[in-house]
């Protein structure tokens, strides 16, 4: 039953780097800038939604599905984090922690400026989120062989 929801976590996975790689290309592409036109702020408030949502499904959904394919305890969500860390998906916990933060700050901000305040953050984390939804991913694959 675990091999199963870690084949299809798996794959809500793979969809969640799709669409947050196509914002965050887009975003690229606009560049941090004073001010937004309304399609540039759109695309901007997108890759936050998908920066946010891709965040927190890969620490509470996947990691929390591998610990429980590799019988890890079900621990608190820092143990969970701190395994996915021994299996080497991501290089610093410090840098974790400050995208969830970066997370939880997007989810708080409600005027539209102060969300332009974390474009920036948002861009250079969502380039690291990517690279550790493909270690995971990877990391998943081997461990099915």
């Amino acid at each position: 039953m675990i091999k199963e929801k870690l084949v299809k976590d798996y794959v809500l996975l793979e969809k969640q780097l799709s669409w947050l790689t196509i914002s965050y290309n887009e975003c690229q592409m606009i560049g941090i800038k004073k001010s937004y036109n309304i399609d540039e702020f759109g695309k901007f408030e997108t890759l936050c939604g998908r920066y946010s949502r891709g965040i927190d499904f890969l620490i509470r959904k996947i990691f929390r599905t591998l610990d429980a394919y590799e019988f890890e305890n079900q621990g608190t969500l820092i143990d969970t984090v701190n395994h996915a860390y021994k299996r080497g998906l991501f290089e610093s916990l410090d840098e974790l922690r400050i995208m969830k933060d970066i997370r939880n700050t997007i989810a708080h901000e409600y005027i539209e400026d102060e969300l332009a305040d974390v474009f920036d953050e948002v861009l250079e984390y969502t380039q690291k989120l990517i690279t550790i939804m493909n270690n995971t991913m990877s990391y998943i694959k081997k461990i099915q062989e």
